[in-house]
């Protein structure tokens, strides 16, 4: 797959096909009234749905740690309780959405993961300048290629270059850049310029069909595949 296309999509609970309606079990069921319901039965079911949450925040935190070493205990621990927060207010604003799929506390599972990565991906690059030039083009040359092939290579990564700094807008150039070459987040990228996910998405599919096009005309062929 070309490096151009390699691009991380973080999963998120709402950005999925239409769910399937299946019946909802028993317990997912009971979870759903508590949480619906008035006074002590829902505050109840808040404290211990936040519990689930704050036990995947954990989890995730830890599967991850070996990322951030340079993150004490502390700073992992309130990662892990900012993401249960933000999980059980998503989970709360989507209790309609629930179509039993799985079972309730798998769905809302997801959430506090999602969070936790995000929180996480966010952390690693705080205080980093986001890089505007490829780090380093050698990274998608292939080696052990024979002469012709190699000057095929050459000629095509040139117009690629070519491309991306005269087909593109300032904008679109710094999207494709962060996103498919040096592997920005691309909800930190949507944090650093204030705007969306979707909109950097449809950025990203824009330049990709715009740098396509350059290639097509100097004779070039790239598989650009398109985002799911």
């Amino acid at each position: 797959m070309s490096a151009l296309a390699a691009v991380t999509v973080p999963w998120s609970p709402v950005d999925s096909a239409p769910p399937v309606e299946r019946p909802v079990d028993l317990e997912s069921r009971q979870w759903l009234r508590s949480l619906r319901a008035e006074g002590r039965e829902h505050d109840e079911a808040v404290a211990r749905l936040h519990e689930l949450l704050l036990r995947a925040a954990r989890f995730e935190v830890a599967r991850r740690r070996p990322t951030l070493p340079h993150l004490r205990g502390d700073d992992l621990d309130d990662i892990a309780n900012q993401a249960a927060d933000d999980a059980l207010v998503s989970v709360l604003a989507r209790l309609d959405t629930f179509r039993g799929a799985s079972r309730f506390t798998t769905w809302a599972y997801k959430f506090a993961l999602l969070e936790a990565a995000v929180k996480l991906r966010r952390r690693a690059w705080q205080g980093r300048e986001l890089p505007l030039e490829p780090e380093s083009w050698a990274l998608f040359s292939s080696s052990g290629l024979v002469p012709e092939q190699e000057a095929e290579q050459s000629e095509l990564l040139t117009g690629i270059q070519h491309g991306i700094e005269n087909a593109l807008t300032p904008h679109q150039r710094r999207v494709l850049v962060a996103l498919a070459l040096n592997g920005v987040p691309v909800d930190v990228l949507a944090e650093r310029l204030d705007t969306t996910r979707g909109a950097l998405y449809k950025t990203l599919h824009d330049a990709r069909k715009r740098l396509r096009g350059h290639l097509d005309e100097q004779g070039l062929s790239l598989d650009l595949k398109e985002m799911d």
